[in-house]
């Protein structure tokens, strides 16, 4: 069930195909008065959600999860045609929805559901109970390029936690978003738990206003902090992923061809369109010159397009094309080196492959977030050196690590700032629904995904319930005898000093 539109509202958007200009969509603008609406009913429906139970929700969640894995092509299709990324990475993006409503339903209760817990000596006569109850309403604001797989990884953690979700996709996709929304109705008719409403930023800024128990927001950092500043005036928590500047580091006693063809991956893929994709590289001396060869070589083979031979598609968002040409711009000025590519490759709407050498740190092509085809090359001395450069940035989301030895990827990935690191392999922690999904800095804090992630959507409740009588010290009754039991407990507990 989709909220509709206020009977007085006329106002409509398109949803182009980017690689197109052909229309795929039109859509309703919805105002206040529409979004807060579906807040009223989707409160409703959390109440008969939450209702149902662990067991009924898992099996609802499950049905979900089945009726959106036999809709696949039809999904991915429309992905295809409203971001204009090829077809089977498509695909790929509803495989790893798929895996993460799949999660979400069946840990749901091991995670959330009642747990004894020790009480300590000093409280021996309680029994004591620890649970997380759903928030209520959920709000969700989605981004355009994973349309699908990024906002399923709040409403299905949501969702699962027992909470109705108001999901406001962004303008650039919202038919994958509403096409969602048909296939949750078509396995839960009785209550609207996943309700969308569409339109253009104050459409989103309606639901951040509303009365919503939670924003889950996915975006740039700039609106994150607008975002915030609206949550504020309720006190409303958020969750928020924002961009990234992630980077990948490449050890002396790396497997440079995988590293290359990684990299690549993880810059180019989704026409380099990818929060948590590679946008700057970091290569020990002895391995840089290898490395940069094997990358070049392999990105000149590379060709955008919207045919189902080409590697990825357009720029989804078209004022994006000013800034990846500003970056190629800017960083070749300053004294960088195009080997493949340069600012020549900005084709509207592709970018076709850029690998720059010798960029300056203080270069916008390393500091700021492209989110293009583009791609920094620099040559470091250690990893050390490669680990101080890629945590000077006021981003911290993700990163990935090639390396041999065991002991030294894992120190490195530990001493990268982010939330997420990748060794020997790149985003791979993505395609893992129990690992937590975030960042720290103007990356974003919170975490989807995961324990973490249903623990995001739910409050913390702790019950207490006397079991037999004992020493009642919080009484006006209690005696001078009854607090020197307690002091000498407490010194017999605590008094030790520990070597």
């Amino acid at each position: 069930m989709t909220a509709t539109m206020d009977a007085e509202t006329t106002e409509s958007f398109r949803s182009l195909n980017p690689a197109t200009g052909e229309l795929v969509g039109e859509h309703p603008v919805h105002g206040e008065e529409a979004v807060n609406a579906a807040i009223e009913r989707a409160r409703a429906a959390s109440v008969w959600w939450a209702g149902l139970g662990w067991k009924e929700r898992r099996i609802r969640l499950l049905n979900i999860k089945g009726a959106l894995t036999r809709s696949l092509n039809r999904v991915a299709s429309l992905i295809h045609q409203e971001t204009g990324k090829p077809i089977e990475d498509a695909q790929l993006e509803v495989i790893l929805a798929v895996t993460h409503l799949d999660w979400a339903a069946r840990k749901a209760e091991k995670v959330l559901g009642p747990r004894g817990v020790f009480p300590g000596m000093l409280a021996i006569n309680q029994k004591c109970v620890l649970e997380y109850q759903p928030l209520g309403v959920v709000g969700v604001i989605g981004p355009w390029n994973y349309p699908l797989f990024t906002p399923v990884g709040s409403i299905a953690y949501a969702l699962a936690a027992g909470n109705a979700v108001v999901f406001k996709p962004s303008e650039y996709t919202p038919g994958v978003a509403l096409l969602l929304a048909e296939i949750v109705a078509g396995v839960v008719p009785e209550q609207p738990v996943l309700q969308v409403v569409t339109g253009l930023g104050e459409t989103g800024a309606a639901l951040t206003r509303g009365a919503v128990d939670k924003i889950a927001f996915t975006g740039s950092t700039p609106t994150a902090r607008k975002v915030m500043a609206a949550c504020a005036e309720r006190l409303t928590p958020i969750v928020a992923e924002c961009g990234g500047k992630d980077a990948f580091i490449v050890d002396a006693d790396a497997d440079v061809d995988s590293a290359a063809e990684a990299a690549l991956w993880g810059a180019m893929s989704n026409a380099g369109q990818t929060c948590i994709g590679v946008e700057r590289v970091y290569v020990v001396d002895s391995v840089y010159e290898t490395f940069v060869d094997r990358l070049a070589e392999q990105a000149s083979a590379l060709r955008p397009g919207e045919d189902r031979g080409a590697s990825y598609g357009p720029i989804t968002m078209p004022s994006q094309l000013g800034v990846i040409k500003r970056h190629i711009d800017e960083a070749v000025a300053q004294g960088g080196k195009a080997i493949v590519g340069g600012s020549a490759s900005v084709k509207e709407p592709y970018v076709e492959p850029v690998i720059l050498l010798d960029v300056p740190d203080d270069s916008s092509a390393v500091r700021e977030e492209t989110f293009g085809p583009t791609i920094t090359v620099h040559r470091v001395k250690s990893v050390d050196e490669a680990i101080a450069r890629a945590n000077a940035t006021e981003y911290g989301l993700a990163g990935t690590v090639f390396s041999n030895s065991k002991s030294a990827a894992m120190s490195a990935a530990r001493r990268l700032r982010g939330g997420m690191t990748s060794i020997n392999a790149v985003v791979a922690f993505a395609a893992v629904p129990a690992l937590p999904f975030g960042g720290v800095g103007d990356s974003g804090f919170g975490r989807i995904h995961g324990a973490d992630g249903l623990r995001e959507f739910a409050r913390a409740k702790a019950i207490t319930r006397q079991r037999f009588s004992s020493v009642n010290l919080s009484s006006f009754k209690r005696t001078d005898k009854d607090m020197a039991r307690a002091l000498q407990l407490v010194n017999l507990l605590h008094a030790k000093r520990y070597k």
